[in-house]
């Protein structure tokens, strides 16, 4: 059950804190963040700990998430397949590398849980300990659902998230341990193999197989007039999933959903969703719309505005394609994307019946 603690902010799981610190009007320049309705005004999300990693000689264990990443983070030296990749786990568990036999290619929750979006090259945490990082593709064990011969991979560069045929070669950072169950599992239950068949996940190594993470509550979403409660993350998002009716800029996304509270005004309080927050929607076993099946959003759309700005370029911000669950950009001055609002639920009666709070 969540609760609230004693800042009156709810204990959250389901999804990490983004790392945004500040924030930054439509050219890229900073700003202050009260009032401005972005990501690093409200910092929703579980907190991240001080200090964040604990190195271990070869290994470095997250203190937010409990999981074990070697501290080489490109110990196979040269871009591999998916099979490769997933091979090279395997043999590094046959030779008990760095004393341990249970190392697999992380989901893509694992690897999204290194990203810090306040940083770029790398994007991960300021003063990490980790070594080697390229600043490219890393594979997840995660297979796209919108097609199942293609796999999900992380751009360390920048943070974006997207996926590729199992036959390209990118590289491969492998995770050990089951974590404190912050993370959710993705959804995925089966596994493929590189032409998309599916395939018996006993040694297979695929997200499909060990199914790491959370589990998800049952039933996951309860419907309460025009909001929907997700009972995972704790989160409480308009159910009709198209606030604006069309594709708006970031600056007219933000001012749709200021104008909302302004309409409502003291009956919920609704802002523009990060994007972490909006990632935590999806379930990796389904495609257009990438959500859980027998969800309960109308009119749901493509691609949404987060309220989190890209590092990588400030005058762009993240967004979120539903179709596909895919993580990318958008240039903060072009009408791109839709607006979906999510609240923080502490002042509505009926979050507090289902919570507790």
């Amino acid at each position: 059950m969540q609760t609230l603690n004693r800042e009156n902010r709810i204990d959250f799981k389901g999804y990490l804190q983004t790392g945004q610190r500040t924030c930054h009007d439509t050219s890229g320049h900073e700003i202050p963040c009260t009032g401005s309705g972005q990501d690093a005004e409200f910092k929703w999300g579980v907190p991240w700990p001080e200090p964040r990693f604990s190195q271990q000689e070869e290994t470095v264990l997250d203190n937010l998430t409990g999981l074990v990443w070697t501290r080489n983070a490109n110990l196979a030296e040269f871009p591999l397949t998916w099979t490769e990749s997933l091979e090279y786990i395997r043999r590094m568990n046959r030779e008990k590398v760095f004393g341990n036999s249970d190392w697999r290619l992380p989901n893509r929750r694992e690897l999204r849980s290194l990203i810090s979006h306040h940083t770029s090259k790398p994007a991960l945490p300021e003063g990490h300990p980790f070594s080697k990082v390229f600043f490219g593709w890393y594979w997840t064990s995660t297979t796209a659902a919108i097609n199942p011969a293609y796999a999900w991979y992380i751009h360390m560069e920048g943070a974006r998230m997207f996926y590729g045929s199992k036959e390209q070669m990118y590289l491969l950072w492998p995770v050990r341990g089951e974590g404190y169950s912050i993370l959710p599992v993705t959804g995925q239950t089966q596994c493929y193999d590189t032409k998309g068949k599916i395939v018996p996940c006993h040694s297979s190594g695929q997200d499909g197989e060990f199914r790491n993470g959370s589990e998800w509550p049952s039933p996951r979403f309860e419907v309460a007039s025009d909001m929907v409660v997700d009972r995972l993350s704790g989160l409480s998002w308009l159910r009709h999933a198209n606030l604006t009716g069309r594709e708006v800029t970031w600056e007219g996304a933000l001012q749709a959903v200021a104008e909302y509270n302004r309409v409502f005004h003291g009956r919920y309080i609704w802002r523009l969703p990060n994007i972490n927050e909006l990632e935590s929607l999806v379930d990796c076993s389904m495609h257009s719309p990438a959500l859980p099946k027998g969800h309960p959003f109308i009119d749901v759309r493509e691609g949404y505005w987060s309220s989190t700005t890209s590092m990588f370029g400030p005058d762009w911000a993240w967004a979120f394609y539903l179709t596909k669950g895919a993580v990318g950009v958008g240039q903060k001055r072009g009408a791109h994307f839709y607006v979906w609002a999510v609240g923080n639920a502490l002042e509505n009666k009926r979050f507090k019946e289902i919570f507790g709070a």
